[in-house]
């Protein structure tokens, strides 16, 4: 989320981040975006399982609470850290993998899907009992908690030209939304779009849930493909997703 000031985030600043928070066709793009342990992966799971990283159908999370080094595998070192804070928001990420002394998270920063593993005296672990699952096949947004399903919503998506893509992401934080459109809130998520790297001059191209944007009846009973790659769900759908955590996995499947 490059271009934005490093203590916090006005609302319309965060939103002008997110992807298809416009209307399909709207908005200016360039170029081409980014793309043994003890606990399993909280994403990438068939629709209607969980994880058991912390128990059955919990995720595990790592809240970054000093500037934590960055190693390709436990003890050998890469470039970078991981920080405390995203853009003013404390870094909350999916643990992915556990070993004595270590911790392996999802990374919010790009590329997406990006991962490192970080020593475990940096982070304080908690966990999530949710699961998005986007399924972009049927244009639906279902919620799991604790392994069971919580709702099933018709979901506007990507178009067939700035699709929302697919893969394991996880929700960064939650934004005050700019206008009444958006719902009472945006989820902020890690995902990307991967045919817009320039989103209205902000810098990047983040892929947001939130409100229905004048769409409610395109969207309807089925969903719809209308955004420039953000989920956009009902109003009173987007309110039931009140509850979710930063760090809460979200997998996007085709």
């Amino acid at each position: 989320m490059t271009g934005l000031p490093a203590r916090g985030l006005a609302a319309v600043a965060a939103v002008a981040l997110l992807a298809g928070c416009a209307g399909a066709g709207a908005g200016a793009k360039a170029g081409a975006g980014g793309a043994g342990g003890l606990a399993r992966s909280p994403a990438r799971v068939a629709v209607g399982t969980v994880s058991d990283a912390a128990a059955p159908g919990v995720a595990t999370l790592a809240k970054v609470v000093t500037a934590a080094p960055r190693y390709a595998s436990p003890g050998h070192r890469e470039p970078g850290v991981v920080p405390v804070t995203w853009w003013g928001r404390p870094s909350v990420l999916p643990v992915l993998a556990m070993r004595p002394g270590w911790v392996r998270v999802r990374l919010a920063q790009r590329p997406a899907e990006s991962t490192a593993w970080i020593p475990l005296r940096d982070v304080a672990l908690t966990s999530t009992p949710y699961l998005i699952v986007v399924d972009l096949a049927h244009t639906r947004l279902t919620l799991y908690e604790g392994g069971r399903r919580v709702f099933s919503a018709p979901a506007g998506v990507g178009t067939p030209s700035d699709p929302t893509p697919v893969g394991d992401y996880f929700a960064a934080f939650t934004e005050p939304p700019p206008g009444p459109g958006y719902g009472a809130f945006v989820i902020v998520t890690t995902d990307r779009s991967q045919s817009i790297s320039d989103w209205e001059a902000s810098g990047d191209a983040l892929i947001g849930i939130h409100g229905p944007l004048g769409a409610s009846q395109a969207i309807g009973t089925t969903g719809a493909r209308i955004s420039h790659g953000c989920i956009r769900l009902l109003t009173g759908d987007l309110a039931r997703l009140r509850a979710i955590p930063p760090g809460t996995p979200i997998d996007v499947t085709a």
